[in-house]
């Protein structure tokens, strides 16, 4: 088994590559980047804006991770060379996601005509005559629209206007596969669906949880807090069924004693429970908070509904059901709960370890149950925090960007605009693309990300993606998802402004429900356009007697004004670019027990544990510590002992069951695909096995959560064998 417990999340290694990343990138255009009052690029932990390139929003300097440093340094980059596009798509396919993002930007518009094998470059003007005409041809309701998280709430809002005045509601963004299950399990419990703490309630926590993320690899700013609250006294229980080394210990490198002691502590308690166990984890620790007496009878009482039957079906529920599905014992869920007892203020955090399952909503209800059972919601300093991962996938959804608007914003939109929508429900991603696979669909609008390498079973993906008769992209950058899935039909790439190039500014929001100011205005590739620019030119074509002057709302200004009179909550974003006044967005934040739901009460749900079967492998796919997303930085993992990209991590245990040693070739399959790899020991309970996203995905099935729709990347059974 390769041995990880002397390996220390951030540390020299980590300066010195973020160092060497600015040397590729030079000094001058490294700084200019960093320093700039613009949003991070990366997670949605959220820094810059105006408080500065560098600063959060409680004035912390310097404010830079590593992932920050890696998206700027794609953007940086020299437009691609013309000469490459006289290669096949067959050449570029060989291409590995990390050489495509190595490629450059893309610097001009890219053609490719129906069964053509190669990508032409356009002009502009007959880029967009030619989308305008595919799209205003086509039957909307034989469309979808689709937008990463990288996007600006103007250019979001934009997108979502325009495909609805077109014609369809099938309007989506990357939540779907992600964090649709905490919208929807914090609905059901607390009538909110985002965060409900502030960055500097973490600055007063004194019990932290993480649960099912990484966020030594995906939200490294983080770490920041988690030691703060160590190194004050307070607690940080990991739960996760992987050990992570980067989650034991991180030298820290904006802290100076952190480094010269080779790491910090982090996690001061760790459970690991078996892969999709966490409902009977959580159910055994609320058993643990009732026995012992330690809920919050009062908070109950005054705030809480639903309580009596979340009551008798933990009383009725017996601690072998509980040690036998999650693998842990009494004792060790004992211990953790008897913290939580103590604790005075606790914050919940997780990840895509908990919403990727086909229960991930009930995850979430179970983790919301666990923080009202002793009042952890609805003051300062404790409360729920979804980690999400793209810089302003909140900020799209706020905004917009799917398939079904609440009543009052669809009416106000409207009323504003002088128009009617479709009344058809609209579609989730992967209904949108199972309608793809059937033919249903003729064209797709893709702003940003990677839809093609987000997708689960990549046979399905690159089905139904290449059977969309007309693509358009929308991109800074090439990725593999350019080049796969495009079966015989037409594909048109736009090429687009990074955040810090926008002509004007833009705000994006982050996990902390905090709306940012960026100022753009960065001037590095001439060639490239603004999302919201291309999205007025398009409506301007596709519907020239429409009401609405799309080309006039490509302004962002009036975007933002359109927005504050349509999204409640958003009504500060009016004059953001005068007062320059970043704020919170209303009603999000929680510092007093005033719930979101019909009764004004938190509910307390009941969560079935769900049936494994016994003796089976459940995967979760993971990311490396050298990726976001999709794109890949790295080609090793520094956090996992340089494992590579086809690393298939496993127990000791099981790997003895399969006679399988370190470093050997194993095929793994499962329902939808098979993959080979290289067995590696990891520290993981029996049973649970973890592989790379998005490599993996080709074992990976498109079942959803049936109330979230979002794919279980993260509990699939599979077969371990030699290769």
């Amino acid at each position: 088994m390769a041995d990880t417990s002397t390996i220390v999340g951030g540390g020299p290694k980590k300066v010195l590559y973020t160092l060497a990343t600015i040397g590729n990138m030079g000094v001058g255009k490294a700084a200019k980047a960093l320093t700039a009052k613009n949003t991070c690029k990366a997670c949605a932990y959220g820094m810059g804006g105006q408080h500065g390139g560098m600063t959060n929003e409680l004035d912390e300097f310097p404010s830079v991770c590593n992932k920050s440093v890696q998206a700027q340094s794609t953007d940086i980059q020299p437009p691609i060379p013309l000469p490459i596009f006289e290669h096949t798509l067959s050449e570029l396919r060989e291409l590995t996601g990390r050489e495509m993002e190595k490629l450059g930007r893309l610097g001009t518009p890219l053609f490719r005509r129906a069964g053509a094998e190669q990508f032409e470059p356009l002009d502009w003007d007959a880029a967009l005559d030619h989308a305008a005409h595919r799209l205003a041809e086509t039957d909307p309701n034989r469309t979808f629209f689709y937008s990463s998280g990288r996007s600006s709430n103007e250019a979001g809002f934009l997108f979502q206007l325009l495909a609805r005045a077109y014609g369809t509601n099938n309007v989506n963004n990357c939540s779907y596969y992600c964090h649709q299950a905490t919208s929807e399990g914090l609905a059901t419990t607390i009538g909110k669906g985002t965060a409900t703490v502030e960055l500097e309630d973490l600055t007063g926590a004194d019990l932290i949880f993480v649960i099912g993320a990484n966020p030594s690899s995906n939200h490294p700013r983080f770490i920041h807090m988690l030691k703060n609250c160590r190194e004050r006294g307070g607690q940080v229980i990991v739960i996760n069924p992987a050990r992570e080394p980067g989650l034991v210990k991180f030298a820290v490198p904006k802290s100076p004693l952190s480094m010269l002691k080779g790491g910090s502590e982090i996690a001061s308690d760790y459970l690991q429970p078996r892969i999709g166990s966490d409902i009977a984890l959580f159910k055994g620790l609320a058993k643990a908070v009732l026995e012992e007496g330690t809920e919050d009878r009062g908070f109950i009482a005054a705030h809480g509904a639903d309580f009596a039957g979340f009551q008798r079906d933990i009383e009725a529920l017996g601690w072998d059901e509980i040690t036998d599905a999650c693998g842990l014992s009494q004792a060790e869920i004992r211990r953790v709960a008897a913290t939580y007892g103590r604790a005075k203020n606790a914050v919940f955090a997780w990840g895509m370890g908990m919403t990727h399952h086909v229960h991930g909503v009930a995850n979430v209800e179970a983790i919301a149950n666990l923080a009202l059972l002793r009042g952890m919601i609805g003051k300062p300093f404790a409360g729920l925090l979804p980690l999400r991962g793209h810089s302003n996938v909140q900020g799209i959804g706020t905004i917009g960007v799917k398939p079904v608007l609440a009543n009052d914003v669809l009416s106000r939109m409207q009323e504003v605009f002088g128009v009617s929508f479709p009344e058809e429900k609209g579609l989730d991603t992967m209904a949108c693309l199972k309608r793809a696979e059937a033919g249903s669909v003729d064209a797709a609008v893709i702003m940003g990300g990677n839809l093609w390498a987000a997708t689960p079973d990549t046979a399905f993906s690159s089905r139904a993606m290449g059977a969309i008769g007309f693509k358009l992209f929308l991109t800074t950058t090439l990725n593999q998802g350019h080049v796969h899935g495009l079966g015989d039909g037409e594909v048109l790439i736009l090429p687009v402004t990074a955040r810090d190039e926008e002509w004007e500014p833009t705000t994006q929001e982050s996990m902390f429900n905090y709306v940012r100011l960026s100022d753009g205005g960065i001037e590095r590739i001439a060639t490239v356009r603004p999302e919201s620019w291309i999205l007025g030119q398009l409506g301007k074509r596709m519907m020239p007697g429409s009401p609405i002057d799309f080309e006039a709302f490509s302004g962002h200004a009036k975007l933002r004004n359109a927005i504050a009179a349509i999204v409640p909550g958003m009504e500060q974003l009016a004059d953001i670019d005068v007062a320059k006044r970043e704020f919170h967005i209303r009603n999000r934040v929680l510092h007093v027990p005033e719930f979101g739901t019909l009764d004004g009460r938190a509910h307390f749900v009941v969560t079935p544990i769900p049936r494994v079967e016994p003796g089976k492998l459940l995967l979760a796919s993971v990311r490396s510590e050298g990726q976001f997303n999709s794109i890949i930085y790295e080609e090793t993992d520094s956090y996992r002992g340089k494992a590579g990209r086809y690393s298939v991590f496993l127990s000791a245990l099981d790997m003895a069951d399969r006679g399988l040693v370190e470093g050997q070739r194993v095929r793994v399959r499962s329902e939808v695909g098979e993959m080979e790899g290289v067995a590696v020991g990891f520290d993981l309970p029996k049973g649970s096995v973890l592989a790379y996203y998005p490599e993996a995905n080709v074992l990976i099935p498109t079942a959803v959560d049936p109330r979230s729709k979002t794919p279980a990347f993260k509990s699939v059974p599979v077969e371990v064998m030699a290769a």
